[in-house]
């Protein structure tokens, strides 16, 4: 009686069964699934949020420059940064940020990065989460930007003209509409 108590009870302890452990592999990944679709959104906030956090530094950046140009009494210097690379008046560039490249395939940079283009002059911010990015670009999902004057254009001609439209600065531009999409 004793030896069959104990083989009972060591039966008992004994493990998991098949069964069991199906049922708790199917519970794990019931709820991996519902991180990760708890998540993503997350992740596609943080990419748009870290972009725009970098479209405001150098918003800044080009403000201030604009300011020291006024304080000068050089506005009409301002013509200079049309088309020049942002990312050159940020004391410290992103860990992102891959460099000035000349006219490179967009396939070719990884998700993510920032680079400006020799060729086209613009900065160029590559997309991760191209799913949930929306422009006009065909190609790989990005977003380009420019250095343009800010001027009035008094003779209404849609181009600035020196000594006849008032310089206002200059401001950090997209060139195609774009938007971040959540599902």
């Amino acid at each position: 009686m004793v030896v069959k108590t104990l083989r009972n009870a060591r039966n008992l302890s004994g493990g998991f069964s098949l069964l069991e452990l199906v049922l708790v592999i199917g519970i794990i990944v019931l709820l991996l699934v519902i991180a990760v679709n708890k998540l993503l959104p997350l992740r596609i906030d943080a990419e748009r949020t870290a972009m725009e956090n970098v479209l405001g530094a150098l918003k800044s950046a080009l403000s201030i420059e604009v300011a020291a140009h006024v304080a000068k009494g050089k506005i009409p210097a301002l013509t200079a940064l049309v088309d020049t690379n942002p990312m050159r008046r940020l004391s410290e560039t992103p860990n992102n940020y891959v460099g000035e490249l000349d006219a490179p395939d967009p396939a070719a940079v990884e998700g993510g990065q920032w680079y400006f283009d020799l060729h086209d002059r613009t900065l160029v911010y590559r997309v991760s989460n191209v799913e949930y990015f929306k422009t006009s670009l065909t190609g790989p999902a990005r977003a380009r930007f420019a250095v343009r004057l800010d001027y009035d254009d008094m003779n209404d001609n849609g181009r600035f003209d020196n000594g006849v439209d008032a310089i206002r600065g200059v401001r950090l531009e997209a060139l195609e509409a774009y938007s971040w999409i959540n599902r």
